[in-house]
């Protein structure tokens, strides 16, 4: 039996008891039953391809297959029904026979103390959704977010090691490995699997603690880098907010740079140091206060006071507290609807487009005064044409049955209209909420002006100086004081 061990480098041929060494053999000539013999990495795997004989008296045996394992010192999981089963295919059915497993060693088992391993699914932030073939990458977001019990990391328990052996039987010894798990920080809690989240927040990862923010850091702007901005909590963005971007929080919003709106909600206060930009088709809901510099042709619904320091422009500006300008505050061509009054520098210019400024009324009731009262003009529209197919209906079988549906949407309609004017003549008893509030100038009102208090309106013919415009409930009109100086 020959022999002959192929290398990148050179064939080396040697015979009978020869030593083999290396990973790639070949064992006997091409006329008889031929292999190809390989070793895997560390001698963990033998395997083999065999090739027929070219006649029936030369054809391979186990003993043959055993003498070449015992020259190749290969004495460790041999796999004899496997090894059977190739000879079989290769004498019998003259086949070559390609990646024969001929042994196969025991890989060691690292030992693995426990550790907290990472929940997959929050690996990575989610990608934006596709529709109709095409990804808006507004949605995508940087920031991974989780609910309150939301699983942050599961336990993975610990692994024995264990020794391995080779196919000539050496040992392989196992290595202790310890690996980098994750801990609970800030509002999180760890029970014996697991790490959870104590809140609604962004998950924050640092040198392997895992913690759960209320509040949101944006360091750089809103743009396509951060997609978005859907939070829970507290939001603070030190960049520009661009036009496009949508921001939702749950908390309070503080932007260090201008504001580009285009959709807004946040449940708390607004701050904005450099100012707001509508782009005239933007509307920002706001339930706390809101600060800024200017509100530049915006729609501004907010839930209290409004404080702006150099301007309100071209804006239509709703709150159930007060808007309160700085020292040189003007409004320009814009809509005010504060219920607890105004307070500028100066309403209007000589060229400018004319103000409205209502105040003492609740604007959410003012909004559901006109979605009352546009329903029951749709309602009368409709009632008059139902009463005119049921007075002209023709006298017939059919029509009859006509008449009887007809009757039937104007029974409905005329009980859906007094409904409505019941809620509407209970909103009028409600609107005016302060008679209190006052319309405050320290320089001049411009004519073309409306002022409202209570819906008791002043129409501006000529420039007032530093007044202050109160109700006068008796009287029932409007009072422009003089401010002392």
């Amino acid at each position: 039996m020959e022999i002959r061990r192929s290398s990148s480098s050179a064939v080396i041929s040697v015979v009978n008891d020869a030593e083999i060494q290396g990973s790639s053999v070949s064992l006997g000539d091409s006329k008889n039953g031929f292999f190809d013999l390989f070793f895997t990495p560390s001698d963990m795997e033998l395997w083999a391809n065999m090739s027929p004989p070219d006649s029936s008296e030369d054809l391979i045996t186990e003993t043959y297959v055993e003498a070449m394992l015992e020259k190749l010192n290969v004495i460790y999981g041999v796999k004899w029904d496997t090894i059977h089963d190739a000879i079989n295919v290769c004498n019998l059915d003259r086949m070559h026979v390609n990646n024969v497993l001929m042994a196969r060693g025991d890989p060691p088992v690292n030992d693995e103390a426990e550790y907290y391993e990472l929940n997959p699914e929050l690996a990575s932030a989610p990608k934006p959704a596709e529709e109709g073939g095409q990804i808006d990458y507004k949605d995508y977001t940087p920031f991974i977010i989780v609910k309150k019990d939301h699983i942050l990391a599961r336990l993975r328990p610990r692994i024995v090691g264990r020794d391995g052996k080779n196919v000539h039987g050496d040992t392989i010894s196992h290595r202790i490995i310890v690996a980098q798990g994750y801990f609970g920080g800030e509002n999180t809690r760890t029970d014996e699997q697991y790490i959870y989240s104590e809140i609604y927040g962004q998950l924050v990862e640092s040198k392997h603690v895992l913690s759960v923010q209320n509040t949101l850091v944006i360091k750089t702007g809103v743009s396509y880098t951060t997609g978005n901005i859907i939070f829970p909590g507290d939001v603070i963005i030190n960049g520009p907010v661009s036009d496009g971007f949508k921001i939702y929080s749950g908390g309070s919003v503080t932007i260090k740079q201008t504001f580009d709106v285009t959709d807004a909600v946040t449940k708390k206060d607004l701050t904005v140091v450099g100012g707001i930009i509508g782009r005239g088709r933007a509307l920002l809901k706001v339930g706390g206060m809101v600060k800024t510099r200017f509100i530049d042709n915006c729609r501004l619904a907010c839930r209290n006071n409004v404080y702006v320091i150099k301007e309100i422009v071209r804006s239509n500006v709703y709150t159930m507290g007060a808007v309160d300008m700085a020292e040189k505050g003007i409004i320009l061509g814009s809509s005010i609807y504060a219920m607890h009054g105004v307070r500028a520098r100066a309403i209007g210019t000589k060229s400018g487009k004319v103000s409205r400024i209502h105040c003492g009324i609740d604007f959410t009731i003012v909004q559901d005064k006109e979605k009352s009262t546009e329903l029951l003009k749709r309602i009368a529209i409709t009632l008059n044409q139902l009463r005119y197919d049921y007075d002209n209906s023709a006298d017939t079988e059919d029509g009859k049955v006509n008449r009887s549906g007809v009757k039937a949407r104007i029974v409905k309609l005329e009980k859906q209209q007094e409904k409505v004017s019941a809620h509407l003549s209970e909103l009028l008893g409600r609107i005016n909420s302060d008679e209190n509030a006052v319309i405050e100038v320290s320089g001049d009102i411009m004519p073309g002006t409306l002022l409202e208090i209570c819906q008791v309106s002043l129409y501006v013919t000529e420039t007032l100086h530093k007044v202050r415009v109160v109700l006068d409930s008796f009287l029932g009109k409007l009072i422009p004081k003089k401010i002392e100086e």
